[in-house]
């Protein structure tokens, strides 16, 4: 494991200027990780002071909030504040690929669970999200998935301006992808997107037994024919991480009309007359408010946007009574209408010693150095999609591929070689809800996913995890097959792989839809993201999204930031 105190160590006296950063990134590699790209150890971390005015706010530095502050920025005559509750990515674990479960439930995590789930026995999952700068995209596996185009033409019946034909150009705009330009993909853009370095020989395999038992190989998961199983692309760069902070938020300040504000608390929007004017938060121990001649833009994520309207006097009026909140526009929306994708592992032993745990081998850090080796991979290497229900607009199952054990968020992870394959429902019909516990902005909220409140759910993750076996019992696999670690030889019965999936499933961290985009009178944000009966207010993140897309969600964000930037410039 890595010697941390050397870490921190080494990071203090290159932040001294004791060692070059040529020893620095030699070094810190030697540990087992890496340092960050130069802008990124250079990126400067400017206070706002409680008289500031701005141009736009943007609240959240994720994937949404460092899109849409980077594009307004592109304008050399407007200020751009963006505020983000977390520090700067200058941990090293960050940019290591094959790092970032280390940093679950650190302080660069806010670590949320839900409320107990009904439909999975009253166990609580755990629903890890970014609390620093880039957000999940700091913290993520790196898949770039888009979701498929139905989604968004389902966005687009309600939504003008939110078809597929509508945002495809976005993101390609917003991409470089390393296999050039096409209909499909973009190159110029910030954000980095790459074919695996050096996928691991586990998850070739994997793809090579999915072939064997008749489903398609698939090079391509970001066009309308997804099925298939094959490797993912991942948002790095030279092998590291390629988050939205580095892509987008770093550049932006290094032009110099862009401030981020990090370890900043939103307590609440300030609203004059039914205009929002800026926002009141803590720093320092202090409280500040940064007021905005132009437009606020929250992209808190999912959980943190709803929180921060609400505790703002924007949600149901009941709800916000019940707190003490000052009613400031009753939008019963606010916080309703939370998806969430579920997984579940079916594990074994690995016979070869090939897999990430051995990425802390002193021969990995070498290898890494040239940005290949087990440090390169973003765990979730391969996976694949399949249509279960007839009725599904786009392939409603999902696999997650991993050459390592990856059972309950990492947390049930035996010790010694393994590999993990995850079905997943991607075509979620359960809903739920995000609600306060108290008008205090430091209390996490109660987190309701309402994981297979649903029954079609928990049947289409039944056929999943027997494909999952058909799948890793294959010929292409014998060469690596152990022992069936979970769910375990004795489980084979449908009610027993049932009650497997109910106690043992996790989400995928891709939480949305709690602001969601509309006319309805449950809708939060109209098709421009502009906040119902709020003026001067919008809304960039997963939240606006009216229904799940089938896939990772980080591409949606960023793509989501871009649209909110060409709508506040037009």
């Amino acid at each position: 494991m890595t010697d941390t105190k050397q870490l921190n160590r080494l990071q203090a006296s290159f932040d001294k200027g004791r060692i070059s950063r040529r020893n620095f990134l030699t070094s810190s590699a030697a540990l087992g990780v890496a340092a960050t790209a130069p802008f990124i150890l250079s990126a400067t971390h400017a206070a706002a002071s409680a008289s500031d005015t701005y141009d736009y706010i943007v609240i959240g530095a994720g994937a949404g909030g460092c899109a849409v502050a980077a594009r307004l920025g592109e304008d050399q005559t407007k200020n751009v504040l963006v505020l983000e509750a977390g520090p700067p990515d200058d941990n090293p674990f960050i940019h290591v690929p094959a790092a970032f479960p280390n940093l679950f439930k650190s302080e660069l995590d806010w670590d949320y669970s839900s409320v107990p789930q009904e439909g999975m026995g009253g166990k609580s999952v755990y629903m890890p999200r970014g609390k620093v700068f880039g957000g999940c995209t700091s913290i993520n596996a790196m898949i770039y998935k888009r979701g498929n185009p139905a989604c968004f033409d389902a966005w687009g019946k309600d939504n003008e301006g939110w078809s597929y034909a509508d945002v495809l150009p976005l993101f390609k705009k917003g991409e470089n992808n390393e296999r050039g330009e096409s209909e499909l993909h973009g190159v110029g853009g910030p954000l980095n997107v790459a074919d695996q370095r050096d996928p691991n020989p586990l998850s070739k395999a994997m793809v090579a037994a999915a072939v064997e038992q008749g489903y398609a190989a698939q090079d391509e998961f970001n066009q309308a024919e997804q099925e298939g199983f094959g490797l993912y692309q991942v948002t790095q760069k030279n092998g590291f991480r390629n988050s939205a902070a580095v892509a987008y938020l770093h550049p932006a300040v290094e032009r110099g009309n862009v401030t981020i504000q990090g370890e900043s608390l939103v307590h609440k929007l300030v609203i004059e007359g039914g205009v929002c004017t800026g926002v009141s938060f803590e720093a320092g121990g202090e409280m500040h408010v940064a007021k905005a001649t132009g437009e606020v833009v929250l992209a808190a994520g999912a959980i943190g946007s709803p929180q921060i309207l609400m505790l703002s006097g924007i949600g149901a009026k009941a709800d916000l009574e019940a707190h003490g909140i000052d009613v400031v526009h009753d939008l019963p929306g606010v916080g309703e209408n939370l998806q969430e994708h579920a997984m579940v592992a079916v594990a074994h032993e690995s016979t070869q010693p090939i897999t990430l745990a051995a990425a802390t081998d002193p021969e990995q850090a070498e290898l890494f150095k040239s940005g290949m080796g087990l440090l390169t991979s973003n765990i979730g290497e391969a996976g694949g999609y399949l249509t279960v229900n007839e009725d599904a607009i786009a392939p409603d199952l999902q696999f997650h591929f991993t050459p390592t054990y990856f059972i309950n968020d990492g947390a049930g992870n035996p010790e010694g070689h393994g590999f993990t394959l995850m079905p997943g429902i991607v075509g979620t019909k359960s809903v739920g809800n995000v609600k306060l516990v108290s008008a205090d902005p430091a209390e996490k909220p109660a987190i309701d996913p309402a994981i297979f409140s649903d029954e079609h759910d928990l049947e289409v993750m039944l056929f999943g995890i027997k494909v999952a076996r058909k799948i890793l019992g294959s010929a292409a696999m014998t060469p690596y097959r152990g022992a069936e670690v979970v769910p375990g030889e004795a489980v084979q019965s449908d009610d027993e792989l049932r009650d497997y999936i109910r106690k043992n499933s996790q989400t995928i961290y891709h939480p949305v839809g709690t602001c969601k985009m509309g006319s309805d009178d449950m809708a939060v944000v109209d098709a421009s993201l502009r906040v119902h009966g709020i003026a001067q207010l919008r809304v960039a993140d997963a939240s606006i999204m009216p229904t799940i897309v089938n896939g990772n969600t980080n591409a949606a964000c960023m793509m989501i930031g871009e649209k909110c930037a060409d709508l506040m410039k037009a």
